[in-house]
């Protein structure tokens, strides 16, 4: 049977293509993800499900008011995002997104070759770590020290520059795990960059990234679960408001 005439055969059974791939894989199992609409993390794993037509469940946590479930699902860190996957949690953004890969066949986040694999993973961590720390940092700094962490991420970007530079993606010419876990910067860094009246990422001096991210922005699965610019500034204002009013409330 051709492609076609099975995709037309589904249709008219009211089955999609991708709960039919997933009752022939055996994988069909209830998935669910807590999270936030707002969190940079919560989004990758949004991106990951949908480039592999994995039916979900959104629970939408208040992280002011952290429920039982997300206590009861990540007590270690109690954080978000956690998938739950027949009542079982994965936790963590990054080890979200290789589940995600190895559990569901099909569309590939990362790479087959295991050396492109180990470096996709390297250059994830050095992005949580190094830049998306690094732009929070920048945002909350004042004065002297804010010009000095703006230069500090900058240094770490240098290198993203590096990465992409000659690609369309970071995955080749498809999206893939590192473009899930960088794809943060284009609605998030700019809110950062608006709280903290700071440029981070100028054009000219990122030109490599820049194109990435208007390479990225043009994904039609990338432009359905983008939130509203709005609400990523209310987002980091509130909590860059909650940090400095901790550190008033020192003794």
């Amino acid at each position: 049977m051709k492609t076609g005439q099975k995709e037309q055969n589904l249709q008219t059974n009211c089955i999609s293509v991708s709960q039919f791939y997933r009752i022939s894989t055996g994988k069909m199992g209830e998935v669910k993800v807590i999270g936030s609409s707002a969190s940079l993390f919560y989004t990758r794993v949004e991106w990951a499900l949908k480039l592999k037509g994995i039916t979900y469940e959104y629970i939408q946590e208040d992280l002011l008011n952290k429920s039982e479930l997300l206590l009861r699902s990540n007590p270690v860190h109690k954080k978000i995002p956690v998938l739950l996957h027949d009542d079982k949690p994965v936790a963590e953004s990054l080890v979200i997104l290789e589940y995600i890969d190895e559990t569901w066949k099909g569309y590939s986040l990362l790479p087959q070759d295991p050396y492109e694999r180990a470096t996709a993973r390297f250059w994830a961590k050095f992005v949580d770590e190094k830049c998306v720390i690094g732009s929070w940092q920048a945002m909350a700094a004042e004065g002297e020290a804010k010009e000095k962490a703006i230069e500090s991420v900058q240094e770490q970007y240098a290198f993203i520059e590096k990465q992409i530079r000659g690609k369309k993606f970071f995955g080749g010419e498809q999206i893939g795990y590192l473009d899930l876990v960088m794809g943060w910067k284009t609605l998030w860094l700019n809110a950062m960059e608006e709280v903290g009246i700071m440029k981070l990422l100028d054009p000219e001096k990122f030109p490599s990234l820049h194109q990435w991210t208007e390479n990225f922005k043009q994904i039609p699965i990338i432009q359905e679960s983008m939130p509203p610019q709005e609400s990523l500034v209310n987002y980091f204002q509130g909590g860059l408001n909650y940090v400095r009013s901790l550190a008033a409330n020192k003794p």
